[in-house]
């Protein structure tokens, strides 16, 4: 039996409940290393992350909570700082005018640019001590536990509209 297994969890429900918690906990583990990367350029892992979901391509606040899992909410209000601070601006969207799109400015992509750097560094330090092949086999298992969460019916109605909505 799993430590935080609850009566009537399967084997499989509790063995999925402990990957949920350390994915918690390596959640908070690698927002601390965002923050701490950022340090120094203005940013903060939060702002990193809407960076680059928009370092390739412009993208509404819309695209970018889903492609990055976050509330939509939380996204412009992240937006509107990077705006504030000459980092991302917001353009009008040939496909839809009320949905502007969001882009890096210069100074948003030399920020990228050296935050990317330095990922560079700490991903190599981090990758060093695991083995590709278990680096491979955690990402599988990651995504296929994203898509069936995903794709899982919802019981809470709210929370699924608001998933629909962004």
């Amino acid at each position: 039996m799993t430590p935080n297994a609850l009566p009537g969890h399967t084997v499989h429900g509790a063995a999925f409940t402990e990957v949920v918690l350390e994915v918690f906990r390596l959640n908070g583990e690698l927002l601390a290393a965002g923050d701490q990367l950022a340090a120094g350029l203005g940013l903060t892992a939060a702002r990193w992350q809407v960076m680059g979901a928009v370092a390739q391509v412009p993208l509404t606040a819309a695209q970018i909570a889903r492609r990055m899992g976050l509330a939509r909410q939380s996204v412009h209000r992240t937006v509107g700082l990077l705006e504030r601070e000459g980092v991302a601006e917001r353009i009008p969207n040939p496909d839809h005018r009320s949905a502007d799109l969001v882009r890096l400015t210069d100074r948003g992509t030399k920020a990228y640019a050296a935050i990317s750097q330095r990922q560079v560094s700490w991903a190599n330090r981090c990758a060093s001590s695991l083995s590709l092949s278990s680096l491979e086999t955690t990402l599988r298992t990651l995504r296929a536990v994203r898509e069936a969460q995903e794709f899982a019916p919802r019981r809470n109605k709210s929370h699924q509209q608001r998933r629909s909505r962004s």
